[in-house]
């Protein structure tokens, strides 16, 4: 019988071979492999933090760290990755804690910002990296912005796609050009996540379907489509366990047949819970920053996309406030996977920056 909670993959190299190896049951007598992404360099594993971590790197040059968001993998940068690297840039991508081929511990409790950002100073330390840039997406968008605050000796840079640096408490609200039009509910997704199991149980009843509505464009996930439909609807509480148990496919696939799947195969094997634990722990964010440093130093770039509903780039609005040197960048016409969606674009706003700051 299917379980809906797991421990997380003990990654075994012996003979070269990656297996999974249960330390408690997992879907089935028959564990499934996590195997390393296509289109990617060998992945490489480093002792951080209590966790052994899957890394992801190729190139040479100054360091510049990717971090994904949900549900994604080191595998989101993978046209990144060697675009960066051809440019002369080290190109690191980590599958961060509870993801991909990288641990997660049992305990729960393990997965706020605190931790996951000491993931990333061990891998520096690891690989004997003083500072490096951070460039990250979604939830790797607030871990790299949070990186510059906690830990700014190790930040020569920061890139976020899609996500804004939280305000520092010290400031006023900004005000936003642009009023959400999300129906705030108790079934918005973000609050559904809280619970232990219940979205473990609709993502993982159908992991290829669950990633093909989540990993998509248009429908709902375009700004202007999103706001026309019906304030009470699912669709506009952004209530995705229902619409996934719905089986209502909102949106157009946009990934090939074998990236598709990879994410599928990967995240069929591991589940869900080590990346919803990250929302699960969001609530320490207030009390693990408030002692971060007040504003952000160096070198900044915000890339967002014209028709994120989750994260619009007027969610980008007042960071001026607090961070010297900004610079923001909006990508027409992409939804909230912009690196995947439009990724020559990405690429050569972020080259183009790191080569004007960091040449």
């Amino acid at each position: 019988m299917l379980k809906s909670r797991r421990e997380f993959i003990k990654i075994s190299t012996a003979s070269g071979l990656l297996s999974l190896v249960p330390s408690y049951p997992l879907w089935s007598e028959t564990v499934p492999l996590v195997k390393p992404a296509p289109y990617m360099p060998k992945p490489e594993f480093v002792k951080t933090n209590g966790i052994s971590m899957a890394v992801y790197e190729q190139g040479q040059g100054i360091p510049v760290v990717f971090c994904h968001g949900f549900p994604e993998l080191a595998f989101s940068w993978r046209n990144q990755i060697k675009a960066l690297s051809d440019s002369g840039f080290r190109a690191i991508a980590p599958d961060q804690r509870g993801y991909g081929l990288t641990r997660g511990p049992a305990d729960n409790s393990q997965y706020d910002i605190q931790f996951l950002c000491d993931d990333l100073i061990g891998m520096l330390d690891a690989k004997g990296i003083d500072k490096a840039i951070f460039c990250g997406h979604d939830w790797g968008g607030g871990i790299v912005w949070s990186m510059a605050r906690l830990h700014p000796d190790r930040c020569l840079g920061i890139i976020g796609l899609n996500t804004p640096a939280s305000r520092p408490s010290n400031l006023p609200p900004a005000e936003r050009g642009e009023k959400s039009p999300i129906t705030m509910s108790p079934n918005y997704y973000a609050m559904t996540f809280m619970q232990p199991g219940r979205a473990e149980a609709v993502l993982e009843k159908d992991v290829r379907f669950s990633m093909e509505f989540m990993l998509s464009r248009g429908g709902i996930w375009n700004k202007s489509i999103f706001a026309r439909l019906p304030k009470n609807s699912p669709e506009r509480q952004l209530d995705l366990l229902t619409l996934i148990s719905n089986r209502k496919m909102v949106a157009e696939p946009f990934l090939q047949e074998d990236v598709i799947q990879y994410f599928s195969d990967t995240f069929s094997a591991t589940g869900f819970t080590g990346g919803l634990n990250w929302y699960r722990n969001a609530i320490k964010m207030g009390t693990i920053m408030k002692d971060a440093a007040l504003t952000i130093d160096v070198p900044s770039l915000y890339i967002g996309a014209e028709n994120d509903v989750i994260l619009p780039p007027s969610s980008a609005d007042g960071m001026e406030d607090f961070i010297a040197d900004l610079e923001k960048y909006t990508v027409k016409d992409c939804g909230h996977w912009t690196q995947q969606e439009k990724p020559e674009e990405v690429n050569r706003i972020i080259i183009d920056w790191l080569q004007r700051k960091f040449a």
